[in-house]
């Protein structure tokens, strides 16, 4: 049996895209109850409850703005000013929802891999995209419907289980890898969000496959950890600690020179991977996006265009 069965086809929701979609219905669901409760006692209450339930999740946003601008003090990239983590935080509360209340609960086979490898042009370039911690591959539904149609084939793999090891990513990722370039007879480029951008690197470490990639674009990855990481007790999230130990092994085994595969991007109001420049690697295409929050950072269209443009197609 395929050690990936559901990815490559997107054909079946997945672990992670069946757990949000109870989260998701079970918010509404408490919203509409206290709506329902207290609407004849009180209208304010029963609407400022409702709205708790639905948006709470912005004040856990706020918390992260106010610590990476507290720990990003002595971080090399520009310090964000207020009115850039007020812009950020007001984005990400807009973003978020649409990530993680529906395209990866609910639109996570929009878009399946199938039809963008039936229909590759060969000798056109094709894409691998890796989302991060907590996601799916319906985090990528706007790239992919960008890519309809345009004969690059693509392949959006769902990285589970959710909370394992990010070195038990790598045969999914290699198997992805192997299909575009076999669709397509080129090496894919790899477009890699946040955790993903590390289980990249981990299947180039244990496979030495710099070969087998055109290009490698990192859209807020913790290369050197993240501050929060060291409140995660899953494995993958330990991995993500500052300066720690997994990501000694990963420098170790990647030598500086090879970083120019890299184009990562970063920002200074990355909620987050901060210190905000552990997002990068020295060596590499570091591109600053000043004033945007980690999950928005995916959907900046200029960040979508200059990547896309890395195909050699007209996207």
């Amino acid at each position: 049996m395929s050690l990936w069965p559901e990815t490559a086809a997107g054909r079946t929701p997945g672990t992670l895209a069946r757990l949000q979609q109870l989260i998701t219905i079970s918010l509404l669901v408490a919203a509409a109850a206290w709506l329902l409760l207290f609407w004849e006692t009180s209208v304010v209450l029963a609407v400022s409850g409702g709205l708790l339930l639905v948006l709470g999740y912005s004040g856990f946003l706020a918390v992260e703005f106010f610590l990476l601008r507290f720990v990003n003090r002595r971080d090399p990239a520009p310090q964000p000013t207020w009115a850039q983590l007020a812009a950020a935080w007001l984005g990400e509360t807009l973003v978020a929802p649409r990530v993680f209340c529906w395209r990866q609960p609910f639109r996570s086979r929009a878009f399946p891999d199938e039809s963008a490898l039936r229909s590759a042009v060969p000798g056109r370039r094709g894409v691998v995209f890796i989302h991060g911690f907590f996601c799916n591959r319906g985090f990528w539904a706007p790239w992919l419907e960008k890519l309809q149609g345009s004969g690059h084939a693509y392949i959006a793999v769902n990285l589970e289980p959710v909370f394992s090891s990010i070195d038990d990513y790598v045969p999914i990722i290699d198997a992805a890898v192997a299909r575009v370039t076999q669709a397509t007879g080129l090496p894919p480029l790899l477009v890699c969000h946040s955790m993903g951008g590390l289980a990249a690197r981990a299947w180039l470490q244990a496979l030495k496959s710099e070969d087998r990639v055109h290009h490698v674009v990192t859209l807020g990855t913790p290369h050197r950890g993240t501050w929060l990481a060291r409140f995660s007790r899953g494995a993958n999230g330990r991995q993500m600690q500052l300066s720690g130990q997994w990501h000694q092994l990963l420098d170790q085994d990647m030598p500086v020179h090879r970083h120019s595969l890299f184009t990562c991007w970063y920002s200074n109001c990355d909620n987050i991977v901060f210190p905000s420049s552990t997002a990068t690697l020295p060596g590499a295409d570091n591109r600053l996006m000043q004033g945007v929050a980690h999950v928005q950072l995916a959907f900046v269209p200029e960040v979508m265009r200059a990547t896309l443009a890395m195909t050699g197609g007209d996207l």
